[in-house]
């Protein structure tokens, strides 16, 4: 490496550690801000907080990165233009290209670096902020017990302090006990009292001082009833636990957030993706087989079959779903297994099956079967239903069919029906049929039946069509989580394209000039970057333009700036609009006097 080069990385390295600092600082109070209410005054030690900040600080640090990238990299060219050192790199025949090589090598490695910490690190951290806010926000809030107000922290119980002396004495106390959820009936009032924590602050024991208590019991519904019991006890000294657990914070499995999309990578977005086009898959598919079953009489003859790619898509599926239940069938299969040979090593059963006589008979024949062996039981009495089966299966096979054409035949329960006949219907047949068909109503009655299905099955459509939309929903939203895994890596290097020229066109360093116009970029790429997502979640475009949109539109600004700083251009120089608006007037005279 060079001693220009290292120059220059030297004198970018420091500012960037510096914004990043502050710029991720900042966007943690943004953060925390949010959930001010939620996490503090819970009475949670330093380490629990200092825990969550730590998690909130790599969380964010992907937004944290471009602007830092922005802010150090104009810093940087903003002060070696303005103490004319860069003029003279320039002067010594390198390149403004040159000088910017060793910087842009570094942001190359960073966006590497922020690619895999977007892809491994940030779910991994972002499962744990899950988990951890969770908890704070179910904790009930610090045993706060203010003077003459009613504090029902402590579940099943109402507490009021007229004075408190310290954080533990407390004088003139009211507590009315709710646990029986019976009212005010419960009531116990005491000149002093004490708060005590014990048993790893789990136990609260507070003991009351020269008090009553007094006790009602809740009056049955009646206009004869007795008059209820009442109680009145004092007391000297009287000891109250009550159960802390509800202050405590318990952590929760981690398992309850493995669904959420922000702390996947992208091999796991990528089954998330193929299961929910799965799902999909499947209402599409079963939308089909509704329509079908609500239409019997238009696909009788029909068949309403859904698009190949759903029969396709449906098959796979169904296979894997098949290879799946296979491979859990031979795991239990296996357990049992295993189960059995140890039951036959304890015990040996042998059973005999007896000698079974099965007759079967119909209109034609009489089946006589007979099955001896010394199989088991079980196995005994399968077969002969297997081949019983068979022969009645044979038997009626064998049935002239000519007995059913011209003779009436007996049903199971010995009526007649007639047999079907081959000769088509006369004209007074059909004037008869066609007269009970209408007399009778049948044909309102199918034009309302007909009503009804087409109503069910829009309803049905309705349903499925939410349904899909919201399962199409939440893939696009995967699919723009897995690419801002790189377009926020990618923001880096578009930063550096604009952040370097624009600093060796301004030629002003400090956090003047640089913060505003840094400032200033980062509005609009943030600004870009939400409406871009927008876009795609509600479908307006695909995911991949919608997660790219910034990078897209700030990239040709980049290149811009990168032209406009190699031909020393004073874009932010007054003279330079000035000089530019009198080149204006002349062309514009000078074509004026042509045309006359």
């Amino acid at each position: 490496m060079k001693k220009l080069d290292k120059l220059i990385l030297g004198s970018f390295i420091g500012p960037f550690l510096l914004t990043f600092v502050v710029v991720d600082f900042i966007l943690l109070i943004v953060n925390m801000l949010k959930y001010f209410d939620e996490i503090f005054g819970k009475g949670l030690s330093f380490w629990i907080y200092a825990e969550l900040i730590g998690y909130f600080v790599v969380s964010i640090s992907p937004m944290a990165l471009p602007l830092a990238v922005l802010l150090s990299s104009l810093m940087t060219f903003g002060n070696l233009g303005e103490h004319f050192e860069l003029t003279a790199i320039k002067s010594s025949g390198i390149s403004l290209v040159r000088a910017l090589r060793p910087i842009g090598i570094f942001t190359v490695v960073l966006v590497f670096l922020a690619y895999l910490s977007n892809n491994y690190l940030v779910p991994r951290v972002n499962l744990k902020t899950f988990s951890l806010l969770y908890d704070i926000r179910m904790k009930s809030p610090a045993l706060d017990i203010r003077e003459g107000i009613f504090y029902a922290g402590i579940p099943g119980y109402s507490i009021k302090v007229n004075k408190k002396i310290g954080d533990n004495d407390l004088k003139d106390i009211i507590i009315y006990n709710h646990n029986d959820i019976l009212g005010n009936l419960d009531v116990t009032i005491a000149d002093s009292g004490r708060m005590e924590k014990f048993f790893n602050e789990n136990y609260m024991k507070l003991t009351l001082y020269n008090g009553i208590n007094y006790n009602e019991s809740r009056a049955m519904r009646g206009i004869s009833e007795k008059p209820v019991e009442f109680r009145r006890t004092t007391f000297d000294e009287n000891v109250i636990i009550f159960d802390m657990d509800e202050f405590q914070l318990n952590r929760t499995p981690e398992d309850l957030w493995s669904t959420n999309r922000a702390i996947k990578n992208i091999s796991e977005i990528k089954l998330g993706l193929d299961s929910i086009y799965t799902l999909v898959n499947d209402q599409r598919y079963l939308t089909y087989q509704t329509a079908a079953g609500i239409y019997p009489f238009y696909t009788k003859n029909r068949k309403l079959e859904p698009v190949e790619q759903i029969q396709e898509r449906k098959a796979q599926d169904d296979s894997l779903r098949a290879e799946k239940a296979r491979i859990e069938r031979a795991k239990q299969d296996s357990v049992l297994e295993a189960k059995n040979l140890l039951k036959r090593d304890s015990t040996v059963l042998q059973v005999e099956a007896p000698e079974t006589r099965l007759i079967v008979t119909d209109s034609t024949k009489s089946l006589d079967v007979k099955a001896s062996a010394t199989l088991s039981k079980s196995d005994s009495i399968f077969q002969l239903k297997q081949l019983s089966r068979s022969r009645i299966q044979d038997s009626i096979a064998e049935i002239d069919e000519e007995e059913f054409v011209d003779n009436p035949v007996e049903d199971e329960v010995g009526e007649q029906r007639l047999a079907p006949s081959l000769t088509p219907l006369s004209k007074d047949e059909r004037a008869a049929i066609d007269s009970i068909v209408f007399k009778r109503g049948y044909r309102s009655n199918a034009i309302t039946m007909a009503l009804n299905n087409a109503r069910n099955l829009k309803n049905n459509f309705n349903q499925k069509k939410v349904q899909i939309e919201g399962f199409e929903r939440e893939y696009r939203r995967f699919e723009i989580a897995w690419h801002q895994k790189y377009t926020q890596a990618f923001a880096c290097f578009v930063m550096f394209l604009i952040g370097a020229p624009l600093g060796a066109i301004i030629k002003k360093g400090g956090l003047g000039m640089p913060v505003l116009v840094s400032i200033i970029f980062f509005i609009v790429y943030y600004m870009l970057t939400i409406t871009g997502e927008k876009w795609a979640k509600e479908g307006v475009t695909d995911p991949i333009i919608g997660t790219w949109f910034s990078c897209f539109m700030l990239l040709p600004f980049g290149l811009f700036f990168l032209k406009q700083a190699r031909k020393d251009a004073r874009l932010f120089e007054p003279d330079f609009y000035i000089e530019w608006w009198k080149g204006m007037r002349k062309r514009i005279a000078s074509r004026k006097a042509k045309t006359t």
